[in-house]
């Protein structure tokens, strides 16, 4: 385990938190994922997709990094910083997104 994986959990730990407090407060069951020039969302997922997809998504990146890390380490490079980097932008937006599709007060 390498001392970027300290991030790691705690930005699992940051989508999991998101995922039970804005759950309830999004009353959609479909959650716009992206938003094209105009502002308007541009594709919808269904809500559980939207939430707790995003663990599964950062678990499969994860393991695809220490795949490659492991058996192709001549190929790898900066893997702390990209671990870092990923799991910052992926927690940044998953928060994005839930806070966009929350219902209004």
């Amino acid at each position: 385990m390498v001392p970027a994986d300290y991030v790691f959990g705690l930005a699992i730990a940051l989508v999991a938190g998101s995922n039970l407090y804005f759950g309830p407060r999004i009353a959609s069951e479909r959650v716009a994922m992206q938003w094209g020039p105009n502002g308007e969302p541009t594709w919808y997922a269904p809500k559980w997709l939207a939430m707790w997809g995003m663990i599964a998504f950062m678990a499969a990146v994860r393991l695809f990094i220490w795949l490659a890390s492991t058996y192709a380490p001549q190929h790898v490079h900066g893997v702390e910083l990209g671990i870092v980097i990923f799991s910052l932008i992926a927690a940044g937006s998953h928060l994005f997104v839930l806070m966009k599709a929350r219902a209004p007060l």
